[in-house]
Order: structure tokens, then C-alpha cells, then sequence
């Protein structure tokens, strides 16, 4: 439904033409390189590849891509990781659908167009202490319900490391407990519970 709404949106519009569609990451990626479009809109969230993983393999191919992440994720993590990747600008899926025009538009002339409520999120995000590779997957456990031993043998690593993670995550993300680190981790996109 998203698909076709964004088409029946872009195909009125007399400089824009709807070159391919596709339902999924991997499938993304192969209509790109089979049409090559000056713009791309993708979701962060698709089966088989997710959108990140996409967005970095054709900028890995095509460093000139245009992409613009068009989601329903807002925490400052997920819009962090989009551009990081390579996306030129992101855009909520509540974005109206002149603003949107008027952004491919933007990116289609060589702009970089940030959304106000994107761009704070991104301030923010700037501010915050990472996280490792390692302590993501941690914090990925721990909003599956797991205790630190369950952790360490799902790891492989000692009931040490895995306690020492949990205890770096709580005081990267300013929190008391695995409770509330679990609810910022889903706030700001660092894991999503899907």
C-alpha cells in the first residue's frame, strides 16, 4: 500500500517518472543497479535486507546514489545509521506529500534538504556516547529477556564480560537498569522488536 501511494503521489508529477518499485532490500538493490533512477526512496525497515544494509551496498557500487530514507523509524540512532550509510536526506513517513515532492526535487538539484525534527534528532544523537558493535548485540539480548549468563553463553564470552557490557550499556545510555535501557534502546532505534 505504501508503494503504490508513493507512486500514485510521484506519477502526477510531470518532471518525475516512476522508473521501478520493489518490495523488498535485496530486491531494491537489483532494480537499482537495473535501472540506475537519479533518486532513490527507501524504507529502512524491509524483509531479506533492511534498508541500511541496502542503501550501503549501492553507494558501495554507485558512491553517487541519491537516496532518501522514507520511514516510519524516528530515533536519532536509525537516522544516524541511514546517513552514515550514504543517504542524502530522511523523511517520516507522516511527511506530507507536496513536502516530499519538493525534497526529491531538492536532492534531484544536488540539496541536501534536512527536516527540522530530523535534524534535532540528529544534534542529539551527536551527543550521545556509541555504543560498540559488541554492546548493541549485548543490549539486543537483553530486550529478548536474557540474564547475563544466558548472554555470555549466546556470546561466548565469560559472565564477567557479559556483566561488564551490561554495565558499560546502562551508563552510555544514563540509565538504572536493564528496564529502562531497553526502552531508550527502542526510543532512539538502537534495537527494534520486530
Amino acid at each position: 500500500m505504501i508503494r503504490a501511494g508513493l507512486i500514485a503521489t510521484i506519477s502526477p508529477e510531470t518532471d518525475m517518472t516512476v522508473v521501478a518499485s520493489a518490495s523488498n532490500g535485496r530486491e531494491g538493490v537489483e532494480q537499482y543497479r537495473l535501472h540506475q533512477p537519479e533518486i532513490l526512496l527507501i524504507d529502512l525497515k524491509m524483509p531479506e535486507m533492511g534498508g541500511v544494509e541496502a542503501i550501503r551496498t549501492i553507494r558501495a557500487e554507485f558512491p553517487s546514489a541519491r537516496i532518501i530514507v522514507l520511514s516510519t523509524y524516528q530515533g536519532d540512532e536509525d537516522i544516524y545509521r541511514a546517513m552514515e550509510a550514504g543517504a542524502v536526506t530522511y523523511l517520516l513517513k507522516d511527511t506530507l506529500a507536496e513536502k516530499m515532492i519538493g525534497v526529491i526535487r531538492e536532492v534531484a538539484g544536488g540539496g541536501r534538504p534536512i527536516p527540522p525534527e530530523v535534524a534535532e534528532r540528529l544534534t542529539d544523537r551527536m551527543f550521545q556516547p556509541a555504543l560498540t558493535n559488541r554492546e548493541v548485540e549485548v543490549l539486543q539480548l537483553v530486550a529478548r529477556g536474557m540474564r547475563n549468563k544466558e548472554i555470555a553463553a549466546e556470546l561466548k564470552i565469560s559472565d564477567e564480560t557479559a556483566q561488564g557490557h551490561v554495565k558499560n550499556i546502562l551508563a552510555k545510555l544514563s540509565v538504572h537498569d536493564r528496564t529502562e535501557a531497553v526502552a531508550v534502546a527502542i526510543r532512539r532505534g538502537i534495537v527494534h522488536l520486530d
